[in-house]
């Protein structure tokens, strides 16, 4: 899937009023079979101890492997769910930027997976690496999403 043939202000538009938009999440890449997003480490995305919570790298995850598998719908026809998450956890990060890189690894008729490694801004080591698998559904006709 060649995702450049959107641009980043498209992509980001969509993150008005939702969670993507309270943590600071914002798409910085489009290319092929890929895309990458970037989500700041502060007190948004803090746990109690000071680092990164892992939640908010799930979130991450989510939004990455979503975002894609949206880009790649029929929007009249059907919408995309995710059906499962995984991400372990590898190493801790205090404050900065992590960047997410999503790839596309199965683009299947009803599902897609999608592994995403989450870096560190600075130093590009290995924070978080997960798999998210997307559901295609098809859309009811009437329905609000």
């Amino acid at each position: 899937m060649d995702f450049t043939r959107f641009t980043l202000e498209e992509v980001n538009a969509l993150n008005k009023n939702t969670l993507m938009e309270v943590l600071g999440i914002e798409c910085i890449e489009l290319g092929v079979n890929s895309i990458k997003f970037k989500m700041p480490v502060d007190s948004r995305t803090h746990q109690p101890m000071g680092i990164l919570h892992g939640g908010a790298s799930a979130a991450l995850i989510e939004t990455v492997g979503s975002f894609g598998s949206f880009l790649m719908a029929d929007p009249k026809n059907e919408r995309p769910v995710g059906l499962s998450i995984n991400a372990e956890h590898i190493r801790a990060v205090r404050n900065g930027n992590v960047i997410a890189t999503g790839t596309l690894i199965h683009p299947g008729g009803s599902t897609h997976i999608w592994q995403v490694n989450i870096h560190e801004e600075s130093t590009e080591q290995l924070v978080c690496t997960g798999r998210l698998t997307i559901m295609r559904i098809k859309k009811q006709h009437g329905a609000t999403l």
